[in-house]
């Protein structure tokens, strides 16, 4: 089922999510499924649980190409529950991002280039790996939700910050991230 995804000035994006602890409940596998039809009919690459108003430690991410970042490389679809992050150098670098609570504007943001990151699958399995570049990016954005962090309180240089279709008029004119 396709949720409705709320956007920024809604409260509920700046509560900070709690963690899942029962992986045996069914409900979790159908929130898991209506996030990926969500994520897959708004063409996105990544959602947070927090976006469809639920209030878990939950993203989905991941795809094989994707119109809204033409050049970003393939990133593994996953389900990464009560993530945890670690830098795995304090070297950052800035780039483009988009996101679904904020339609139709992109911002520059600085993130951490290389990272570790930890959690659960949705049968409680541990998830462990190394990721740099946009795949790190990406985990980065979404687990920002989980603490009620949009991207735009990230955004170091508000001149970098903008309407899609003014900033990148090659995209598609539908583009609202």
């Amino acid at each position: 089922m396709i949720r409705p995804i709320l956007k920024m000035g809604d409260p509920r994006l700046l509560r900070k999510a709690q963690p899942v602890t029962n992986f045996a409940d069914p409900a979790l596998d159908a929130l898991i499924q209506d996030m990926f039809d969500t994520m897959h009919a708004v063409r996105g690459v990544g959602l947070a649980a927090p976006q469809i108003g639920i209030d878990l430690q939950l993203v989905i991410f991941g795809f094989g190409k994707n119109a809204r970042y033409p050049d970003a490389p393939a990133v593994p679809e996953t389900v990464l529950i009560n993530p945890q992050l670690v830098p795995l150098s304090e070297e950052t670098e800035d780039g483009w991002e988009g996101c679904l609570s904020v339609p139709g504007l992109r911002g520059m943001v600085p993130r951490w280039k290389t990272l570790h990151y930890e959690g659960q699958d949705p049968r409680g399995n541990a998830i462990s790996r190394n990721v740099e570049g946009f795949h790190a990016r990406v985990v980065q954005h979404e687990c920002d939700h989980l603490e009620g962090i949009l991207y735009p309180m990230r955004i170091t240089d508000m001149t970098q910050f903008g309407y899609v279709d003014v900033l990148f008029p090659e995209l598609e004119a539908d583009s609202d991230e």
